[in-house]
């Protein structure tokens, strides 16, 4: 078949590199893509906000199924507009991607049906003084999310009143958040590790992918801001089959039948972003799609169709038997442009891909092609996946290095300890 991958991130190179490899994949097409996917497919420069131009590309292609990978388009309808063009697409419908795009939604869905989650406030921009109140009597550390979508960077965690109150004002007068920050939400700080789920659903039927984790803060040891992702590993050793049974009854079935409950049925990818604490798995966030850097890492670890596995969920007739997990281990680590998640120069050359061994795979991010070069466009720029046996933790860390320092640009930024609480542990 003929498939289009909406997008052009790492999630989107990492979902085509396995599309790809399916024997059913006839003709792969990234919308906009970016420098790599154009290795893998065509890239087609419509404007995705312009959904008769996505329309006239699909015909011309005789597309046969399309991948949407970032959640604004799926927030935005463009589910619900290729179902009422009769069109097989891979995601939810807006109602249903509101679990991401409307955290106070998701926060409220999870109270009402007992799915287990962090304390929290709700607060409009109209009630700073009442937000005001409720902060300078929080026990801290707190966590403060902007409620719409922020790319990956409206969460913050305050340790103190003063702190707090300064970022409040971030949000609300400042609007550092743009329109996501004008509702917040307040949370307690949970204590645990953290893990995040995939799982590939029709809305009732569902497969689990190989649970993994990721890192969110710019700097080793987790600290600086909160960014997309620096860096993640899979399967995590760190979650064992008693605590995967308990998320599936507690989280995962309890979701799904909340949101048939509430009429937004959830088609795609459900992310679930959990904290293992010692009252057990609770929810940190849902998502209504593949995880980025994650997929990066949980992705080479199935065997199988991919693509015929993504279609019959989108058609119909999900089917568990077209892939299955292998034996192995994936650890992936972002390199960035110097300065991100704050401001940053493009347009730098990226220079020694040519030295990376086929065994290791190079996920483009923010990279374009220009006259033959491969240029920096965004600020995570690659994302280094190497694959190991299980447990050798250290030899794939190891490798993941040394691949790295052989890839060069200029104010190249990446962490060092990416896969370092393996190796301790």
């Amino acid at each position: 078949m003929n498939v289009l991958v909406i997008g052009n991130g790492g999630r989107e190179y990492a979902l085509g590199y396995a599309i790809k490899k399916s024997p059913s994949c006839r003709q792969l097409y990234f919308m906009p893509g970016n420098g790599g996917t154009s290795k893998l497919g065509i890239n087609l420069q419509a404007n995705i906000n312009d959904r008769s131009e996505i329309i006239n590309e699909i015909k011309k292609r005789e597309i046969d199924f399309v991948v949407i990978g970032p959640e604004q388009p799926l927030a935005e309808g463009l589910k619900d507009f290729f179902n009422s063009k009769g069109i097989i697409a891979f995601g939810p419908t807006s109602s249903a991607a509101r679990i991401e795009s409307e955290k106070s939604f998701s926060k409220n869905l999870m109270k009402k049906y007992d799915i287990p989650t962090a304390g929290y406030e709700i607060f409009e921009k109209q009630d700073y003084e009442k937000a005001l109140f409720y902060l300078k009597n929080a026990n801290y550390p707190v966590v403060i999310k902007a409620d719409g979508l922020a790319a990956g960077k409206g969460v913050t965690i305050p340790h103190s009143f003063d702190e707090a109150s300064s970022l409040l004002k971030s949000y609300f007068d400042d609007s550092d958040f743009g329109e996501a920050g004008n509702k917040i939400i307040v949370e307690e700080f949970m204590e645990g590790f953290e893990v995040s789920i995939f799982v590939i659903t029709d809305g009732e039927k569902y497969f689990i992918l190989p649970a993994a984790q990721d890192y969110k803060r710019i700097g080793n040891n987790d600290t600086g801001k909160n960014t997309g992702g620096m860096g993640s590993f899979a399967p995590t050793p760190f979650l064992t089959d008693t605590l995967l049974k308990v998320i599936e009854k507690s989280v995962i079935e309890r979701t799904l039948n909340a949101m048939m409950k509430e009429n937004c049925k959830f088609e795609g990818c459900l992310y679930c972003g959990l904290m293992i604490t010692k009252e057990g798995p609770k929810v940190v966030e849902f998502n209504c799609r593949f995880g980025d850097p994650e997929t990066q890492s949980v992705l080479p670890l199935l065997n199988g169709d991919f693509l015929k596995f993504l279609y019959s969920y989108s058609s119909g007739s999900p089917d568990n038997n077209l892939i299955s997990y292998n034996d192995k281990f994936a650890l992936s680590v972002v390199m960035a442009s110097g300065g991100y998640p704050g401001e940053f120069t493009k347009g730098y050359e990226v220079v020694g891909l040519d030295k990376i061994p086929a065994d290791v795979i190079i996920n483009h991010a923010g990279t374009i092609e220009k006259e033959g070069k491969i240029l920096t466009s965004g600020g995570r720029v690659l994302a280094v996946t190497v694959t190991g046996q299980k447990g050798h933790y250290s030899q794939v860390k190891d490798k993941v290095y040394s691949e790295i320092s052989k890839i060069n640009f200029t104010n190249a930024y990446y962490r060092s300890d990416i896969g370092e609480k393996l190796i301790k542990h």
